[in-house]
C-alpha cells in the first residue's frame, strides 16, 4: 500500500502556505540564536553583571511591594538604583555593530514567532463539535449598559441588534437579569445571547443551558475571557452579533461551584481577598499595592484552604487557588492566561503557596519572566471535582471576576458539553494558547513536523 502525499488532499497534512511558514520560522530562530550566541561571546562580562543587576532590582522591587514604611521606601530605591545601574551598563557598552545585532535578533526573532503561529495553527479552525447552523428565528440579546465602561451605548448595539431583527433586552436599574432572561424563553426566544461581562455571560448562559437554547457571547464587559477563548475579536463588539444569522455552533463546558454556574474562574485567597474590596473596580494596580503587605508580607497570616492534592494528600494551605473551566495556560498568576479548549469535561486547579521568609523574591521573579510554572510553590492540575474546605465560616471567593462571600465547604464540579454556543462564520476561531507556538522545545519539533509535511494525529 502506498502512503498518499501532501497533495493528496488528506486533510492532516499540512498546507503549502503553512510549511513555507514553518521553514520562515526555523531560518529565522536560527538567525536569532545565532545573533545572540555571537553578542553572548563579545560581552560575556558586562552580560553576567546586567544579570546580576536585574535580578536585584527584581528582587528589591518585590520586597517594596510587600512592605511598609522604612523597608519599603529603601527597597524600591535599591530597585530603581539596580535597574538604572543595568540600562546604564547596557547603553554604555553599545557600540555601532552591537546595536545592529541587537536590532537583527529581535527583527529575526519577531520574524519567527509571527510565522511560527502561521505554521502552527491549524487550516481550518472550527468548533470540535457542532458544525453550520441557519440564522435565530426569535433572538433576543440582553444588554448591560453599564459593563466595560458603557460599551453597550458606545457600540449603539440596541440599533445594530434591531437593524439586524434581533430583540434587545436592556438591562435597567434594579433589574434582576435571571429574571429577564427567563422572560425572554418564556416569550419564545430560541437564542439567548448577552452583552455584557463574563459574570453576565455565566449568568444568562445558565438559563440557556437549563432550556436547551444556543447562547451568543458579545464582548461588552472589561477582560471578556470567555469571549476570547471561543475565538471572537473581543474589539469588533458589533461583529459578534453576527452570531445570531448564520453562524458556527457546537458545545462547550461550564463549570459550578454550589448551584452557581461560571463560564471562566473562580479564585480564593490573595486575588479573591483583593477583588472584596469597594477600592478594587476604580484603582485595581493600586488597591493591590496597598493590600499586599497584609498578605503576603513577612506578619501575613495564611487563608486556612483545606483541598486535596492529586496524589490523594491533604493540603492545609494556599496563597492562591484557582479553579477554572477547562484548562488555563499560564505564565503569570496575574493575567489568567487562555484556554486552548473549552470542551475538555475537566476543570483547571492552580495552587500557589509562598513561605514569606524564603520564596517572594523567586516568586516575583518567576512573575516578571513569566515562568511562575517553575516556581516551587506552583502545582497544577486537572480533575472533574474539587472541595476546598474551611474552619473560616465565610471565604471570599472570586468568581468570573465578581466578588462574592460563600461557606464552606465550596465543591466545584464540571459540566461537560452543558451549553449551545453561536460564534459568527468570520470569527478567528481559536483562542490565542491555541495559536500560539507554544515553549521552544515543542514548537521546533512541531514546526519540523509541519515542514516535512507530516500528518496530525
Amino acid at each position: 500500500m502506498t502512503t498518499a502525499g501532501p497533495s493528496s488532499g488528506d486533510p492532516r497534512r499540512p498546507s503549502a502556505a503553512r510549511r513555507i511558514a514553518a521553514a520562515v520560522a526555523l531560518i529565522a530562530l536560527l538567525a536569532a540564536v545565532g545573533g545572540v550566541v555571537l553578542g553572548t561571546l563579545r560581552n560575556v562580562g558586562v552580560l553576567v553583571l546586567d544579570v546580576v543587576l536585574v535580578v536585584l532590582a527584581v528582587q528589591a522591587g518585590w520586597i517594596a511591594l510587600v512592605s511598609r514604611g522604612a523597608r519599603r521606601v529603601v527597597a524600591a530605591a535599591l530597585a530603581v538604583a539596580a535597574l538604572a545601574a543595568a540600562v546604564i551598563l547596557l547603553v554604555v557598552s553599545l557600540d555601532a555593530a552591537t546595536t545592529l545585532r541587537i536590532v537583527l535578533v529581535v527583527l529575526f526573532a519577531a520574524i519567527s514567532v509571527a510565522a511560527a503561529r502561521v505554521a502552527l495553527r491549524p487550516d481550518a479552525v472550527r468548533p470540535s463539535t457542532g458544525g453550520r447552523v441557519g440564522p435565530a428565528r426569535r433572538g433576543v440579546l440582553l444588554m448591560n449598559p453599564r459593563s466595560g465602561g458603557g460599551k453597550v451605548g458606545r457600540f449603539d448595539l440596541e440599533a445594530e441588534a434591531g437593524r439586524r431583527g434581533i430583540r434587545a433586552v436592556v438591562l435597567g436599574p434594579g433589574d434582576d437579569l435571571r429574571e429577564l432572561a427567563e422572560a425572554a424563553v418564556a416569550a419564545g426566544a430560541d437564542v439567548l445571547g448577552m452583552a455584557g461581562g463574563d459574570g453576565s455571560q455565566a449568568l444568562v448562559a445558565d438559563v440557556a443551558r437549563r432550556h436547551g437554547l444556543a447562547h451568543v457571547c458579545v464582548p461588552a464587559g472589561t477582560r471578556n475571557h470567555l469571549a476570547l477563548d471561543l475565538g471572537l475579536d473581543r474589539n469588533d463588539v458589533v461583529a459578534a452579533l453576527d452570531a445570531y444569522g448564520e453562524a458556527l455552533e457546537g458545545r462547550i463546558d461550564l463549570a459550578r461551584i454550589g448551584d452557581r454556574v461560571f463560564v471562566n474562574n473562580a479564585s480564593l485567597g490573595v486575588y479573591a481577598t483583593i477583588v472584596q474590596s469597594d477600592a478594587y473596580r476604580d484603582g485595581k494596580l493600586a488597591t493591590t499595592t496597598q493590600m499586599l503587605p497584609d498578605l503576603l508580607g513577612p506578619d501575613a497570616t495564611r487563608s486556612d484552604l483545606r483541598f486535596e492534592r492529586p496524589d490523594g494528600r491533604t493540603r492545609s494551605s494556599a496563597d492562591m487557588i484557582l479553579v477554572s473551566n477547562g484548562e488555563y495556560t499560564l505564565e503569570t498568576i496575574g493575567g489568567f492566561g487562555s484556554r486552548p479548549r473549552l470542551d475538555t469535561g475537566r476543570l483547571g486547579v492552580v495552587t500557589v503557596a509562598v513561605d514569606r521568609a524564603r520564596d517572594l523574591s523567586a516568586l516575583m521573579a518567576a512573575e516578571a519572566t513569566g515562568r511562575i510554572r517553575r516556581f516551587h510553590g506552583y502545582a497544577a492540575w486537572t480533575t472533574t471535582e474539587f472541595v476546598v474546605d474551611s474552619s473560616e465560616p465565610l471565604l471570599d471567593v472570586g468568581v468570573d471576576g465578581e466578588a462574592l462571600r460563600l461557606a464552606p465547604p465550596l465543591r466545584f464540579q464540571t459540566l461537560p458539553g452543558a451549553l449551545r454556543v453561536r460564534t459568527p462564520l468570520g470569527a478567528p476561531g481559536v483562542s490565542p494558547a491555541a495559536s500560539a507556538p507554544g515553549r521552544l522545545g515543542t514548537a521546533v519539533p512541531a514546526l519540523w513536523g509541519v515542514l516535512v509535511g507530516r500528518a496530525r494525529a
